[in-house]
């Protein structure tokens, strides 16, 4: 493929939802099964682990879209209104629309919940998952530990309160709704029933989301081939040069698996 075709097969698309909503991606043609990537909260699908894995795909020849949810980069929609379970909805769309045959879903960060209930929606198309410092019930767990009783306050009163960013990104608005339909989209809570292989990288660094988060959601899944690897010295993004050879090496070792 020549270097026009290349830029080409990336340059963002739109993809229309029934409610005028548009999502934003970015596809690469190849064979199956191919990769969907699902970014972190705040994140968008030019960051590093975005932009790498659609590299690693085209040198293997790989289907691949990256995209952004609602209210998150090129795509539609206010932050503010923004739900688990909307992301959850762009990430199927994004699946029945864009995808043909089994796919690799990569989640990170909270897209390791993201993946896990969209593999529950459609376990026919998912092939298998891999987690980068995954947070499953991210909303229910990890933000209200955050806020401080001004914080919890002021979201009582007017329905959002903002956190600060560790990565000089402004402060994150937290809504009620946020939270309170991340309360009704939990997996940690018992077996989750999905087979395919998982694998599931997480820094034992990590200041924001707990390596225990990744093992908890190890034995919940029904599938008896599920591998955590833990990273010393890893933090949250693992998007460092070694991190992503890393996520590489384990996403060729598992597209091996499923092809065998």
């Amino acid at each position: 493929m020549t270097d026009a075709a290349d830029m080409t097969a990336t340059q963002a698309r739109i993809l229309p939802r029934a409610d005028g909503a548009t999502i934003a991606y970015r596809q690469t043609a190849g064979r199956t099964p191919g990769i969907v990537f699902l970014t972190g909260f705040r994140s968008d699908m030019t960051g590093s682990k975005a932009t790498f894995l659609e590299d690693f795909c085209r040198r293997q020849g790989r289907a691949f879209v990256r995209f952004d949810y609602f209210g998150h980069g090129a795509s539609s929609g206010d932050f503010l209104q923004a739900t688990v379970g909307r992301w959850v909805d762009d990430t199927v769309a994004v699946l029945d629309n864009l995808t043909e045959g089994p796919q690799v879903l990569v989640g990170s960060s909270i897209g390791g919940w993201i993946m896990t209930l969209a593999a529950l929606a459609r376990p026919e198309r998912v092939a298998g998952l891999v987690g980068i410092a995954a947070a499953p019930d991210g909303t229910a767990e990890r933000l209200p530990e955050r806020m401080t009783a001004a914080q919890r306050a002021e979201l009582e009163r007017d329905g959002v309160t903002y956190l600060p960013s560790a990565y000089g990104d402004g402060p994150y608005p937290i809504t009620r709704q946020l939270l309170e339909d991340g309360r009704r989209h939990l997996v940690l809570g018992g077996p989750i029933p999905l087979t395919c292989p998982v694998r599931l990288i997480h820094g034992l660094a990590d200041e924001h989301v707990p390596w225990s988060g990744s093992l908890r959601l190890a034995e919940c899944l029904q599938s008896a081939d599920v591998e955590l690897i833990l990273i010393k010295g890893g933090d949250h993004r693992l998007s460092a040069p070694v991190d992503l050879e890393r996520l590489g090496d384990v996403l060729a070792a598992l597209l091996r698996r499923i092809d065998a």
